[in-house]
């Protein structure tokens, strides 16, 4: 079974597209592009899959997914592990840091 199994994918409508665009976090340069959702999540899958198998192939780093890496809840502010995991996809999601994601979160309350 590929890594890529365990990776995070996203599908969500593309009003410029007019498709659906299937993303995956661990890899943020693929995305895949299909009219129905179901297709867009297989094609993504079968994208990332095709990728970590050239990585691997080729002895570059293969992205841990975020699902398996190691979360202490510990930031200066101890927080539940899984509010730590949701909280660094959604920095992953907008491409900042967690520090960055946090720091704009509290400026703005």
């Amino acid at each position: 079974m590929s890594v890529a199994e365990h990776y995070t994918y996203r599908v969500a409508w593309s009003p410029e597209d007019q498709e659906y665009v299937g993303t995956v976090l661990e890899l943020p340069s693929l995305s895949w592009l299909e009219p129905e959702s179901g297709s867009a999540f297989s094609g993504i899958q079968q994208l990332a899959r095709d990728v970590v198998a050239d990585l691997e192939e080729s002895g570059e780093p293969v992205p841990q997914p975020l699902s398996e890496r190691h979360y202490s809840g510990e930031f200066r502010v101890r927080i539940p592990p899984r509010t730590h995991r949701r909280l660094v996809e959604q920095a992953a999601e907008e491409n900042i840091s967690l520090n960055r994601l946090v720091s704009d979160r509290l400026a703005s309350a």
